[in-house]
């Protein structure tokens, strides 16, 4: 499978930190390699960042990236996650597995142009949700939720069990 980006569009840092930050780590746990933000935010990417150095992996954040500029730049295909777009269940077997893929979630109404620029548009459901379950249930679709327990060799991994909490670090 190739890389995984996303892009989130309308990210207002006052209102939308944690619903972006959920963006990030769900992408992260999900299999993406890295999230581009289009607002400036430095305790977002601070945050992000820790989360990648204690629990590991490759993953990577920049904000202040406008949609324009990440999407003119990026080699493979944009999938623009919308409630009206085409089902999920209908498009993934069209979306290549073998190139890499850019996925856009917006926080506010997308422009217009980002519909264009897509190659796919794709809804999860067709009632109002959240774009964090859409990203999820996206993710988990395209790469057929192998990322869900892989090891990614950080400084603290989480057991799961069915009663309890285990975390084992790395020097224990």
């Amino acid at each position: 499978m190739s890389d995984i980006w996303i892009m989130r569009i309308g990210h207002r840092p006052e209102r939308d930190k944690r619903v972006t930050t959920h963006v990030a780590l769900s992408s992260r746990a999900l299999g993406a390699k890295g999230i581009y933000v289009d607002t400036e935010d430095p305790v977002l990417e601070e945050n992000i960042r820790s989360v990648a150095t204690r629990f590991g992996g490759d993953y990577s954040i920049q904000t202040g990236v406008t949609w324009q500029k990440a999407t003119k730049d990026f080699k493979g295909k944009i999938v623009h996650l919308t409630m009206y777009g085409q089902r999920v269940d209908e498009a993934l077997p069209k979306i290549p597995t073998d190139e890499d893929i850019m996925v856009i979630v917006g926080a506010e109404k997308v422009p217009a142009e980002v519909y264009q620029r897509a190659d796919f548009n794709i809804s999860v459901g067709n009632q109002p949700h959240s774009e964090i379950a859409a990203l999820a249930i996206f993710l988990y679709l395209y790469t057929d939720g192998k990322h869900l327990y892989e090891d990614r060799d950080g400084e603290m991994t989480v057991i799961p069990n069915e009663r309890g909490k285990t975390v084992v670090k790395k020097d224990d």
